[in-house]
């Protein structure tokens, strides 16, 4: 065997991160005379104090594309070396061609694999997971693995169990062929009985969900989980830096943390002033922090989502080593 084929087969890295938010910000104040809420209602409930909502140019694939240059950007790497696009969104505005194909386009990259899935908040694990098994297998190189949202374009704005949540944003990691793997072993599954907990479906085709549900589970199974999703990768809680988790709400990753015996240790919190971003809420606090020099290099962090399906996924992801 050769010592390519060896590298294939052990895994992939992450070299860098990027993101793209729109410039609008909606403030908790504004809300207030758009809906029945105050400040201090959604504060106590959900932590955020603003979100960023995307005008109607601000469209899926624009966000994917800024994101992927920024990240592309920070990694050091062209475009024309990509050879898988995999984007995780549930608000796309066309079934094909599919927003990696435009992605790709935008970039001009020559030929690369473009695959869209679709696991609503939990879907970027289960592409950082899928493009880390396609290197493993040999059938990629480098990947660009991207999530973009535009929530406030399936939002029922009359709803306040809602309305006070969605936000909009565009996130990318650029991962590579490694010798020494940077991501762990995906583990993931689904809960049946919550299949419509969260839903964006006819006849509205609006974000809807059974908040109750959804937050009893969060407090009450997701650390169980995440606790596997730790053993699993072959690692132990005490070995991590931190906690980056989908930011559905504070009040649900606060408790996660300490449940979870990380409370101590760097917890992503970006749902406060960039609200639910549903696939885009990990790769986003993920790149926000590592830019900002708050993420130390090469330590393992846990990401860990959940969300509509009722899917959830949880893997260890080194950040990336200094160029």
């Amino acid at each position: 065997m050769t010592d390519d084929m060896t590298a294939v087969r052990r895994g992939s890295e992450i070299l860098g991160a990027g993101y793209y938010q729109p410039a609008t910000v909606l403030t908790n104040h504004e809300l207030e005379s758009m809906v029945e809420t105050n400040d201090e209602w959604i504060r106590q409930r959900t932590g955020i104090r603003e979100r960023r909502i995307a005008s109607d140019e601000e469209t899926v694939p624009m966000m994917a594309t800024a994101a992927a240059r920024d990240a592309l950007a920070n990694a050091g790497i062209d475009a024309s070396v990509i050879d898988l696009i995999v984007v995780a969104t549930v608000t796309s505005e066309q079934r094909s061609p599919n927003t990696a194909g435009r992605v790709a386009v935008d970039l001009d990259a020559p030929s690369p694999v473009v695959i869209d899935i679709n696991v609503a908040c939990s879907g970027y694990v289960h592409a950082l997971a899928i493009a880390d098994q396609a290197i493993k297998a040999g059938t990629a190189t480098t990947a660009l693995v991207i999530a973009s949202e535009k929530l406030s374009a399936v939002t029922d704005w009359t709803d306040r169990s809602t309305c006070i949540l969605v936000a909009d944003a565009a996130a990318a990691f650029v991962i590579r062929r490694s010798s020494r793997p940077g991501i762990s072993t995906v583990t993931w599954g689904t809960e049946p009985e919550l299949v419509d907990a969260v839903a964006i479906e006819p006849p509205t085709n609006k974000f809807a969900q059974d908040g109750k549900s959804v937050f009893k589970w969060a407090i009450s199974e997701a650390a169980g989980y995440a606790a596997k999703s730790v053993t699993n990768a072959g690692y132990r809680i005490d070995e991590l830096g931190g906690l980056i988790s989908h930011q559905a709400n504070l009040r649900i990753i606060e408790p996660l943390a300490r449940q979870l015996g990380m409370a101590d240790k760097i917890v992503a919190t970006d749902v406060v002033t960039s609200g639910n971003t549903s696939a885009a809420s990990i790769p986003l606090a993920f790149a926000k922090m590592w830019q900002a020099g708050e993420l130390p290099p090469d330590t393992p962090f846990l990401l860990f989502a959940f969300g509509g399906g009722f899917a959830y996924a949880g893997l260890v992801a080194r950040t990336p080593r200094p160029r």
